[in-house]
């Protein structure tokens, strides 16, 4: 896997997260909670790619084990403080996820939220997203489709760097199916991610052996 042509180098996403105002808006992805009926107090959850942490401290507040990755130390700092004053204890960690060396069998969620790769790099992480998990854990997930290149609400303007239903069927091969739906939505998510939006989104679940 090639790990030089990921199209936001760490340098766009720190002057990003420098903005006084969060990009993205300060309340978590609405999918992710339309999922909390799956989610209980005490479970362990990895949030790869959650910038200055607004997933993650949401989930926190759930009363979820939160530890969150990304590629900006900017980023990552600005999740500290923000779960600081929240009052929430949250893992913050600066690393580049092509390169991580990701845990197997430790987590019982992973919720991935408009973490866009290069296909080379998509093709090795979402498995190792699924092997991250305990068994009968879950992989949550909402990213921008193809279609989105019609629309002005953001995300990668390459066409490598988006997902497909069909994409996800073959990444998470083996894993159960809960949901797996393209559609279009309605972002409200700060001006960064603001107006109708084409998307896929799933749910899936790692077999139990």
């Amino acid at each position: 896997m090639t790990h030089d042509k990921w199209a936001y180098p760490k340098e766009m996403w720190n002057e990003r997260f420098s903005q006084a105002e969060p990009v993205y808006g300060e309340e978590p992805n609405a999918y992710v909670k339309a999922q909390a009926v799956r989610l209980k107090p005490g479970m362990k959850v990895l949030v790869p790619g959650d910038g200055y942490g607004r997933n993650g401290i949401w989930l926190a507040k759930q009363g979820l084990q939160v530890h969150t990755v990304d590629l900006s130390p900017v980023g990552v700092e600005r999740a500290r403080k923000a779960a600081q004053a929240a009052g929430v204890a949250l893992k913050a960690e600066v690393a580049d996820l092509a390169k991580w060396s990701w845990p197997v069998a430790e987590y019982d969620v992973v919720v991935s939220i408009f973490f866009h790769m290069p296909s080379d790099a998509r093709a090795e992480i979402h498995p190792a997203m699924l092997r991250a998990l305990k068994p009968g854990g879950l992989v949550i997930l909402q990213s921008f489709t193809p279609e989105q290149l019609r629309y002005t609400s953001g995300g990668p303007k390459q066409a490598d760097m988006l997902c497909t239903a069909e994409l996800l069927r073959q990444d998470f091969a083996g894993a159960e199916i809960l949901e797996l739906e393209e559609k279009v939505v309605k972002l409200t998510e700060g001006h960064m991610h603001s107006g109708p939006a084409a998307v896929v989104q799933a749910v899936f679940r790692r077999n139990r052996p």
